[in-house]
This record gives C-alpha cells, structure tokens and sequence, in this order.
C-alpha cells in the first residue's frame, strides 16, 4: 500500500509539472530567475514570479494607493534592471517620479499617459501589452470585470510584457483572468538605536490568489539591499510596542 501511494504522488507530481509547461511556466533553472521577492516567490508555480502575465493590486484608500505603488515600483527595479522601458497609465497625477529611484527605477524609462476615462485607460493598456519591447505596463483603474481582464491576459500571453493594474476602491472583487491578486497594506517603520528620522519602508504583503499557486502573507522591510523579511514578532514583542506606543 505505502508503494502504490508513493507511485501515486510521484504520478501526480509529474502531471502538475507537465501541466504547468503546458501552460508555458518553465521550471527554475537558475538563481537569475529570481526577482527578488525572497520567499514569496515559493507561493507561485516552480518558484518563478510569473513575468509575462497581468497582475492586479487591490487598494482601499490613499495610503493602501501609495504603498501599492512603492511594492510595484519594487517589481519594476528588477524588471526594467536591463534600461527597459515601462508605460504608466491613468486618470489622475499622484505619483512624484523622483521617488521612484528609492526602488532602483530611472523616472525617465516611464512613460507617463494620463487619460479621463476607464475605458480609455483599459483600451491604452492593452495596445501597449502587445508591444514585445516594453519591460512593464501599469494602469490605475477601478473596475475591472472578467471579459476586460481576459483581453489583457491575451495580449501579454503573446508579448511576454508583464501587466499591473492597480484597482482603487474596487466596489466588487469579482473574478478576473489576472495570474495574481495581492493586496499591500503599510506596517510602521523602525529605526535603529539614536537615529532620527524615518526608518525604511515596511509592508504586508498578502498574495489573495495566485494561478497554480498557494496564496499567502508576508511581512517585509524595503532597503537599499531589496526586500527583506521580517521575522515574525512574539506577543511579548507585540504588548511591548504597545506600552511604548501609549507611554
């Protein structure tokens, strides 16, 4: 019995893998094909952050906005490394391109489009992820619904240019055809011992669903070394930041 369940996980190993390369994910083959995530990239199919695909950002507010970007802009550091290019789309200007270069990106490698409407901005996207040389594209938005979202996904399964959309104040969390949801919320930064000033950048990383992937949650710190993960507190650790916070 114990060999016929081993021959049986072996079996359906081997067709998982055969699928995933059916589905055009390779496996790992080297350390270069890591983006820097550390070990969230474990939560998606071989190990490899999916290039290539769109994936969508869920924000709630202004601060949720601001710390979605800065995650995105971390992404980009590692996919635009090689002087490549990226379009950033919508509506409104919120975001200062100077800041960008905390997170390894050359403002002047976006192109910066703004649009009035949605569907404008959705019709923009999708022309610019059929363009093979683009590094990124990133579009604002706040709806999305499964039909435009299959369209995006297309046009990166033949371009291989990997898609962000960033959805403020989504009313509904429908089904999409996007690899990944994620959801970035802020964490307070630390700083070391005497030192003034505001301390890195510090995030919850929750990956809500991930195509061929395990979802999960991450807590993380931004520095000039990429990201790195934080080490999960103990409750002690917790009440005593608490006592601090109202002494």
């Amino acid at each position: 019995m114990a060999k016929i369940s081993e021959d049986k996980r072996a079996l359906i190993s081997r067709l998982k893998k055969n699928m995933l390369l059916w589905q055009g994910v390779r496996p790992k083959e080297s350390q270069e094909d890591s983006i820097g995530l550390g070990p969230m990239e474990e939560a998606f199919p071989n190990g490899i952050f999916p290039k290539g695909s769109v994936h969508e950002f869920i924000s709630t507010d202004r601060i949720g906005s601001a710390v979605s970007c800065g995650f995105m802009s971390g992404l980009l550091g590692n996919l635009m490394k090689n002087g490549g290019i990226c379009i950033w789309i919508s509506s409104f200007k919120a975001l200062f391109p100077a800041s960008l270069k905390t997170f390894g990106v050359t403002p002047e490698h976006i192109v910066f489009v703004r649009m009035k409407h949605e569907k404008d901005i959705l019709w923009a996207m999708e022309e610019a992820l059929k363009c093979e040389g683009l590094a990124a594209v990133i579009a604002e938005i706040h709806k999305l619904d499964f039909v435009q979202s299959r369209r995006l996904q297309l046009a990166v399964e033949k371009s291989r240019v990997t898609g962000f959309i960033l959805r403020h104040n989504p009313r509904s969390l429908d089904s999409t055809a996007c690899a990944a949801r994620w959801r970035i919320t802020s964490l307070p930064s630390k700083l070391k011992e005497n030192m003034p000033g505001i301390g890195f950048p510090r995030w919850e990383v929750e990956l809500l669903k991930v195509r061929n992937g395990n979802p999960g949650k991450w807590r993380v710190e931004w520095s000039a070394d990429g990201l790195i993960p934080l080490r999960k507190q103990s409750q002690s650790e917790k009440w005593s930041q608490r006592i601090q916070h109202l002494g």
